[in-house]
């Protein structure tokens, strides 16, 4: 299912972050903030066991995460997204894929795979600022799969509709949680309006 963010403040540091005369400082601390938000929406359903705290004032009835939740950052652009997360679920596990994309034929080239060989965590969520085709998206999905992961959800900030439908049709049973689906890919595979290339603008790598 797609969820796609209606909070203010998405959408007004959303703005900010397109901007182009946003520097790769205030744009990494909007991928930042952008990501406590739609982290926040993307976890609500997770599962709580009931549990017994002690107060100062007696005992209080209370709840705990139930499931190892594991992040799963596509580099390189996704690693601007691992902080704010672990601020708020220190105790996830952090994985990482490496995965770029064929400027000529599109496609997803894997270079980096560190998984165990058995999972170690329940739900994982992919990080990946931008889905465009969502090649990589699909690519990561499937590794996961195979490593045995029972819930998968997609994390990003901007969508391509050919890219939601791309991975909605691979693997439908994976949520994808961005603050805006935009207009269309253009013909090199980047999302438009967009915001450019999303490693470059947090890094400052630009050619």
């Amino acid at each position: 299912m797609l969820f796609e963010s209606q909070h203010p403040l998405v959408k007004h540091k959303l703005t900010l972050l397109r901007h182009v005369d946003t520097k790769p400082k205030q744009f990494r601390e909007l991928v930042r903030e952008l990501t406590q938000f739609l982290g926040y929406e993307a976890t609500q359903d997770l599962s709580l066991a009931d549990v017994q705290v002690p107060t100062p004032m007696g005992e209080a009835p209370g709840h705990a995460l139930q499931q190892k939740i594991g992040l799963v950052p596509i580099l390189r652009a996704g690693l601007g997204m691992v902080d704010a997360l672990l601020e708020h679920i220190p105790a996830v596990q952090v994985w990482h894929l490496g995965m770029y994309r064929d400027e000529e034929t599109l496609e997803p080239v894997s270079y980096y795979n560190k998984l165990p060989p058995q999972t170690t965590v329940d739900t994982c969520l992919v990080l990946d600022p931008m889905l465009a085709t969502g090649g990589s998206a699909i690519a990561t999905v499937t590794v996961l799969k195979r490593w045995g992961v029972k819930r998968i959800k997609f994390l990003g900030l901007i969508a391509a509709p050919e890219g939601v439908e791309a991975l909605q049709n691979a693997f439908p049973g994976v949520d994808i949680h961005v603050a805006v689906v935009d207009e269309r890919l253009n013909d090199i595979g980047f999302i438009v309006p967009g915001l450019g290339d999303a490693g470059d603008r947090q890094f400052g790598t630009f050619a």
